[in-house]
């Protein structure tokens, strides 16, 4: 029984990865889905554009599919945005183990507000969320703005559904790679 579970675990997280192994996104595509997730946030979040002008670049992921049966996994691509301009193309990648069952799909905004976080970014190959550098996601407060109390942190980061930004989510764990586009 367990083995059976495992196999279905994998066939799952193999239907979720197909596709994009497949056919990646074009930049222009990934620039195109980045610059509606970016609009869609600061429209639901106005204080977000201020937030994004302070940040010495934003990676952007419009779109990470979250899968499992059990073993569960997460793959998006996105883009590093640096002084209004795409600076290079980024895959994210995990893995986790526990009960999880569906197919979830979430944009992920990860602000870099220094320029010394993001150049340790830029030169890292394979950067891993928790242990290359620590995130602090932000949700929004009573009032629909966003919870600035944690803004002293060098790397923030943002998770959104159709909704809106959404709450108790982490990135933990998480490898984040260039890739050529």
């Amino acid at each position: 029984m367990r083995m059976k579970a495992l196999l279905v675990s994998f066939a799952l997280l193999a239907l979720v990865a197909a596709p994009h192994a497949g056919k990646a996104s074009s930049a222009g595509e990934i620039n195109d889905a980045a610059n509606a997730t970016l609009h869609r946030f600061v429209e639901q979040n106005p204080s977000a554009e201020e937030l994004g002008r302070k940040a010495a670049g934003v990676l952007v992921f419009p779109s990470v599919l979250k899968a499992g049966i059990g073993l569960g996994g997460e793959y998006g691509e996105g883009v590093l945005i640096v002084h209004g301009n795409a600076a290079g193309y980024y895959n994210v990648i995990s893995a986790s183990f526990g009960f999880q069952l569906g197919v979830q799909s979430q944009s992920v905004i990860i602000m870099f507000m220094t320029e010394e976080a993001l150049a340790q970014f830029q030169n890292a190959y394979g950067w891993k969320v928790g242990i290359d550098g620590s995130i602090v996601i932000l949700t929004t407060g009573a009032a629909g703005s966003i919870d600035t109390d944690s803004l002293t942190s060098p790397i923030i980061g943002f998770i959104l559904d159709q909704q809106g930004l959404m709450y108790s989510l982490s990135l933990e764990g998480s490898k984040i790679t260039r890739i050529t586009r």
